[in-house]
């Protein structure tokens, strides 16, 4: 009867010591839940007015929950009188340890949310990277995945994306074509520029402001090669290209302007002998 006496009275003791910090820690539990919901749904309204992509927002959301959620227990705990140095020094040599094993995952991770965040280019864009070229079909959390213009799938990691260069072919609403055509040095100058002209003025997918530039840039070995700027937009880039590679050469043709290429004379001495 004694002994069940001495534990009630330590339970007593231990209420009356240490019952208004667990109180206090319960209320700080309580509340802090709470409060922790506002930053979190603050956080995710402002991603999604950068349209951040649906997964990416939803992983982020739940990532800076538990963050929040990790310090506000620890901070509990510590109310409580629970020595949590040595609990915080256990966490932290985890965290470094599973830190250093998925480096390269965590790399990619932080590169998608640069990308998202910054967005240097979009799904539809068509891009050069990492030493290919593809249009974006899909950015994802760790990898970003291109569509080559012969249907290849191409899968870049987000980290070296994000950190290296990178060219959007698309970002602007409008891009120079430059092309090179050479005559002879026994046609007329004026001639062909007076055909290029008229190539030109007969596509109207070729802007006029900016104007399009013609002029000689060079007077090469066997040729006087003309430079031709045109400014299109971005999506009829490529039509332009070939309509004008095309059409330029059956209009020399048709108005006997020559268009020069390598050729070689082989003479052949025979020698008479004696």
């Amino acid at each position: 009867m004694e002994k069940l006496d001495n534990i009630i009275q330590l339970l007593l003791n231990g209420l009356i010591t240490h019952g208004p910090k667990v109180l206090y820690a319960i209320l700080t539990l309580i509340i802090g839940l709470w409060i922790i919901k506002s930053p979190t749904k603050f956080i995710k309204k402002a991603m999604q007015v950068r349209e951040i992509d649906e997964s990416l927002l939803s992983f982020l959301s739940s990532l800076i929950s538990i963050l929040l959620k990790t310090l506000l227990i620890v901070s509990v705990i510590g109310m409580v009188g629970i020595q949590v140095t040595s609990f915080i020094a256990i966490l932290g040599a985890a965290g470094l340890a599973v830190g250093m094993a998925l480096s390269g995952m965590l790399q990619n991770f932080a590169g998608g949310v640069i990308i998202l965040l910054l967005k240097p280019f979009k799904v539809g864009d068509y891009i050069t990277a990492q030493g290919h070229s593809g249009t974006v079909n899909k950015i994802q959390i760790f990898n970003t995945i291109l569509k080559t213009p012969d249907n290849k799938t191409v899968i870049l990691p987000n980290g070296g994306l994000s950190t290296g260069s990178l060219v959007n072919f698309s970002e602007e609403a409008t891009r120079r074509v430059d092309l090179l055509f050479g005559i002879s040095y026994d046609d007329d100058i004026d001639k062909a520029r007076s055909i290029i002209e008229k190539v030109i003025s007969g596509n109207n997918k070729v802007l006029q402001d900016p104007s399009p530039f013609i002029g000689v840039v060079e007077l090469a070995d066997s040729s006087v090669n003309f430079a031709v700027r045109l400014w299109v937009e971005s999506a009829n880039y490529w039509d332009v290209f070939f309509f004008m590679q095309e059409t330029i050469k059956k209009q020399f043709d048709a108005e006997g302007v020559t268009i020069p290429f390598p050729q070689q004379d082989m003479r052949v001495i025979e020698s008479k002998s004696k």
